[in-house]
């Protein structure tokens, strides 16, 4: 993965898999395209990530950003997502491993 457009495609494909009512962490997209942290994938998903399930990528708690609740939330509750009585989500219940992202081709 040697070019930034890679990673976000990368990042970005992880997303697209997360099953309707399942999440991931931005931890466990990190690990799973081994590359970077959970911060350089939240970067990723603030500039990228319009149009895959962003709903579907929590914070290590099960929690969002408040920013998202209400758009969250409305999707948590049309795919069935487990939540807890706060609102978050219920990671022990509703989380998905992604699985390892194979490295990309180089480009000679």
């Amino acid at each position: 993965m040697r070019h930034p457009e890679d990673y976000v495609e990368a990042v970005l494909a992880c997303v697209e898999a997360v099953p309707r009512g399942r999440v991931t962490t931005y931890g466990a997209i990190a690990d799973a395209v081994g590359r970077f942290g959970p911060r350089r994938v939240g970067n990723v998903m603030s500039t990228h990530g319009g149009g895959v399930p962003w709903w579907r990528v929590v914070r290590a708690d099960g929690s969002l950003p408040d920013s998202h609740l209400g758009t969250a939330r409305q999707a948590y509750l049309e795919e069935g997502t487990a939540l807890r009585p706060s609102g978050a989500v219920d990671i022990r219940a509703a989380f998905w491993q992604p699985p390892p992202v194979p490295p990309s081709p180089d480009v000679a």
